[in-house]
């Protein structure tokens, strides 16, 4: 997922990108923050326009009239990840950004993935994308840089180990240990903060992550808890998380500091398609409930 994705961190009280059985309560998270090689993709938008669309296309300052352009990093599933068979980007993330579109009465345009660290800058400069929809926690730190949209997911951090592992966070926190994290995320942020006496091994992407702890290269992984969930459920059934971190973080839509109207629009749209039953939709879909 990210910096860039996809809370502030006060360490062992805040930080990045629960669990998906755990059900969201005020004040505190339960679910969640997640760049490579990719493909872009866009989706044409056939439904009427709506309050969110109320200015003109040019009012909104968009990259290209008539399309949402989005961004994100497409390596963190389930909120976003490349198709095998298809080529194209899915997840929850990346329908939550056509239907946001849907709702604006506009394209949904997705660029290629890009390293997570880098999302945050690149929406700052501004003229690449109109929004990033990449599981990013808000932070107060970030919003020095860029705008947030409402918060549209809450999130937590976990510590990942190999299954036969006796390692907990005490004895992770050693010199002889690596820990892998995802580059810029609040994740890597919550390591270098209580894990100090490790070595904090910075990553593109969440599933080298994963697969280095696999085969023994990083002896623990500090990612988002619903990516390791997903992952260890789907893909690393060799890996056991021993620790959810209670992060109590928020993700929210990146937008450039400069354009208020299209911040306006998606939030006015994210309220739609929370009143119309559109959210809780793709959370059944790509998590198995309503959060």
């Amino acid at each position: 997922m990210e910096e860039d994705s996809k809370g502030e961190s006060s360490m062992k009280a805040l930080t990045r990108r629960g669990f998906i059985g755990m059900a969201a309560t005020a004040g505190m998270a339960t679910l969640a923050g997640c760049g490579s090689t990719s493909s872009s993709s866009s989706s044409s938008s056939s439904a009427a326009t709506t309050e969110a669309a109320t200015t003109s296309d040019g009012d909104l300052g968009l990259v290209e009239d008539g399309k949402l352009t989005m961004i994100a990093n497409m390596y963190f599933p389930p909120f976003e990840s490349m198709n095998d068979s298809t080529g194209e980007p899915e997840g929850f993330d990346i329908d939550l950004g056509k239907s946001l579109a849907e709702h604006m009465g506009l394209e949904a345009n997705w660029l290629p993935s890009q390293a997570f660290d880098s999302i945050v800058p690149t929406i700052k400069a501004g003229g690449t994308a109109d929004c990033a929809i990449t599981g990013m926690t808000i932070t107060d730190e970030r919003l020095k840089e860029i705008s947030f949209s409402d918060p549209y997911i809450d999130s937590n951090q976990a510590l990942v180990v190999r299954s036969d592992s006796d390692d907990t966070e005490d004895t992770l926190n050693s010199s002889d240990k690596k820990i892998a994290v995802q580059a810029g995320t609040t994740g890597e942020e919550w390591a270098r903060e209580n894990l100090t006496e490790a070595t904090i091994v910075p990553l593109d992407e969440i599933i080298s992550g994963m697969t280095g702890v696999s085969t023994g290269s990083y002896d623990g992984l500090v990612i988002d808890l619903p990516v390791a969930s997903n992952q260890i459920k789907n893909s690393f059934t060799d890996l056991k998380v021993i620790e959810q971190i209670q992060t109590g973080e928020q993700y929210g839509i990146a937008v450039n500091k400069d354009n208020e109207a299209l911040l306006d629009a998606i939030n006015t749209a994210l309220a739609e398609i929370k009143k119309d039953g559109t959210m809780d939709s793709l959370e059944q879909t790509w998590f198995g409930t309503t959060l």
